[in-house]
């Protein structure tokens, strides 16, 4: 039986990952940052315990109980955890962007040093980010989560390099819009580090930011895929031997991709503005 990690499995891209790997035969071992959720997941049949990426203490017993059920022989991770700060750049404090780093960055590079000196010792092996489009693309309210996705692709492209000498597949996935709760549980970060009302550009929140993020709509975003299209692109690198270093999800992602490519940085800020 093959094992493998998941990360931020309560809800979205998490969830369905690890229900999906459990129905194909994957020994999951489905991690929350809630105990609740951990209970809710165990009822379902899966092996799943804490692990907060922000809580230094939490990823080293976290990695060392998922070798303990693995027997040593961890056959792969999805490091999928992560949140977003909505909020104009110029609003966001130095301690928003050190808490988001945290999660998105640290916690998940910490949990991959603890766990890859044993997987590397595997015939093969794969460590595996969940990015976003927005890993190389910018947006406007989404400066925090742009900085620490743009952050990983950085870090895990070098990590790549220095491991091409061991059998260790490293891949970033890199979605565009997806259905799950991000925005949802982006509202208690905005409202604890943004202050919109003080902004210098108030007036902006009230109209671009403020609706989307509190009203919301059931309509889903142009373009956007269920969460099972990231688990069918993590099935497809689990079954590849040597899957490229970046998968896409989503045409938005497809578009960015190449449009990063060939245009200018002044025509793909013009590009972006398209959306």
């Amino acid at each position: 039986m093959k094992s493998i990690l998941i990360t931020g499995s309560s809800s979205g891209i998490g969830y369905d990952a690890a229900l999906r790997l459990h129905k194909e035969g994957w020994q999951v071992l489905a991690t929350c940052r809630q105990q609740a959720d951990c209970k809710r997941l165990q009822e379902l049949g899966l092996e799943s315990f804490k692990l907060d990426y922000a809580d230094s203490a939490s990823v080293v017993s976290g990695a060392e109980r998922a070798l303990e059920l693995t027997n040593g022989k961890l056959d792969a991770v999805f490091n999928n955890g992560a949140f977003g700060i909505p909020g104009l750049v110029e609003d966001l404090p130095r301690d928003a962007l050190r808490t988001i780093f945290e999660t998105n960055l640290f916690g998940q590079i910490e949990l991959t040093n603890k766990l890859l000196p044993a997987m590397s010792e595997l015939d093969r092996a794969y460590m595996i980010f969940n990015s976003s489009v927005l890993g190389f693309s910018g947006m406007p309210y989404r400066g925090a989560y742009c900085a620490s996705k743009f952050a990983m692709e950085g870090i895990v492209d070098t990590l790549r390099l220095e491991q091409r000498h061991t059998n260790l597949q490293i891949v970033l996935i890199e979605p565009g819009p997806i259905t799950s709760r991000i925005r949802q549980n982006a509202i208690p970060h905005f409202e604890r580090w943004i202050n919109h009302q003080a902004s210098r550009q108030a007036p902006r929140y009230q109209k671009e930011l403020l609706p989307r993020l509190y009203k919301g709509t059931d309509k889903p975003d142009r373009f956007e895929l269920p969460a099972s299209a990231v688990t069918n692109k993590l099935l497809r690198i689990l079954n590849n031997p040597k899957p490229r270093p970046r998968q896409y999800v989503t045409v938005p992602t497809y578009l960015a991709g190449t449009a990063k490519r060939l245009l200018s940085s002044r025509l793909f800020d013009k590009f972006l503005s398209l959306g």
